[in-house]
C-alpha cells in the first residue's frame, strides 16, 4: 500500500518565488543561496552503466553535475570538464562520484579551444582506459533585449562554447567509441519554441538538434547512438549568472511553464541515464527528448 505521506516528486520540487540572488559569470553553485537539488534521493540505480566510462562537460554543477553523479550511481567512471574558476564546484562533484565507489577525472580548461576539446578526450581515455558516453552539456548564455545588443564577440563565444565544442569533442571521441556507445547533447526548449531575448543561445541549441539528428543517421550503421535532451528552465548557476536576467525575473523563474515552476537538475538527469543505457534505449537515436515542464512543441 502506498504511503500517503510520500509526495510525488512532480509536485514536491521547489516552486516560485525563488531566490533573487545574482551571480558573477560563470556562476558558481557553491555561492548560490538557494542550492539546486541534484542528488535524486528517489532515483533507484540498477548498474545500467557498469563498466562504462563517461565524459561530461559542464560537470561541475547544474545538469552536468546531476548527470555525472547518476552515471556514477549506475556504475560508470566519469571525467568532468569545467572552467578553472569552477574548481570548488568540480571537487564537490568529484567527491560525490568517488563516494559511490567510482573514479572521477577532473579536467579544467576552455572548451572554445578545439585543441583543448581534443585534449579532454585523450585525457579521459588515457586515465580511465576507454570512452563509451559523451555528454556535451557546457553552455553560455546572456539575455539581450534586442538583436543589436549582441556583439560579434559574444555571438561567436556563444557558438564556440555551445556548438563548436560539441563538434570537436565528438570528432575526437569517435576515434575511441564502438557499437553500444552513446553521444548525448543538451539542447533547450528555446530551440523548439524560440526566445526573444536569447537569440544567439537559441540558435546554438537549434544547431545542436540539427547536428544530433544528422550525426545519428551517419553513425547508425556503427551502432553508436546520438540523442539530445531539451530542458525547459532549470534551477542552475547558469541563470542567476545571466547578466540580462534581473532579480525579479529570477524570483519568477519557470513560472510560465504549465507546471508553474523550474525543474531541478535531479529531475532532468535520469533522461541522460536512459539515453546512455544500451539496455533501455538501444533502438533510440536521433531524438529530441523534451523535458519542458508540460510545455509542448506545438505551444
Amino acid at each position: 500500500m502506498a504511503n500517503p505521506e510520500i509526495k510525488p516528486q512532480v509536485t514536491s520540487e521547489p516552486k516560485p518565488p525563488y531566490s533573487s540572488q545574482k551571480l558573477e559569470k560563470p556562476g558558481l553553485e557553491h555561492e548560490m543561496e538557494q542550492k539546486p537539488k541534484w542528488r535524486a534521493p528517489k532515483y533507484k540505480s540498477a548498474n545500467k552503466l557498469e563498466g562504462k566510462v563517461a565524459l561530461v562537460t559542464g560537470g561541475d554543477s547544474g545538469i552536468g553535475r546531476a548527470v555525472a553523479y547518476l552515471y556514477a550511481r549506475e556504475g560508470a567512471d566519469v571525467a568532468i570538464v569545467y572552467l578553472p574558476e569552477e574548481e570548488q564546484d568540480a571537487l564537490e562533484t568529484k567527491k560525490a562520484i568517488e563516494d559511490e565507489g567510482q573514479k572521477c577525472v577532473t579536467i579544467a580548461g576552455d572548451l572554445t579551444d578545439p585543441d583543448f576539446c581534443r585534449e579532454v578526450v585523450q585525457r579521459t581515455v588515457n586515465e580511465l582506459g576507454q570512452l563509451d558516453i559523451l555528454v556535451s552539456n557546457a553552455a553560455y548564455q546572456n539575455r539581450k533585449k534586442d538583436i543589436s545588443d549582441i556583439t560579434e564577440e559574444e555571438w561567436r563565444h556563444t557558438f564556440q562554447t555551445n556548438m563548436d565544442s560539441y563538434f570537436f569533442l565528438t570528432q575526437a571521441a569517435l576515434k575511441h567509441m564502438k557499437a553500444g556507445s552513446s553521444i548525448i547533447a543538451t539542447s533547450s526548449e528555446t530551440a523548439i519554441v524560440g526566445s526573444e531575448k536569447l537569440l544567439d543561445y537559441s540558435s546554438t541549441k537549434g544547431a545542436i538538434i540539427a547536428f544530433t539528428k544528422s550525426l545519428a543517421n551517419s553513425l547508425a550503421d556503427k551502432g553508436i547512438r546520438v540523442n539530445t535532451v531539451a530542458p525547459g528552465p532549470v534551477w542552475t548557476p547558469l541563470n542567476p549568472a545571466d547578466e540580462g536576467q534581473g532579480p525579479e525575473e529570477m524570483k519568477k523563474f519557470g513560472e510560465s511553464q504549465p507546471m508553474k515552476r523550474a525543474a531541478q537538475p535531479e529531475e532532468i538527469a535520469p533522461a541522460y541515464v536512459f539515453l546512455a543505457s544500451d539496455a533501455d534505449s538501444s533502438y533510440i537515436s536521433g531524438i529530441v527528448l523534451e523535458e519542458m515542464g508540460g510545455l509542448t512543441a506545438a505551444a
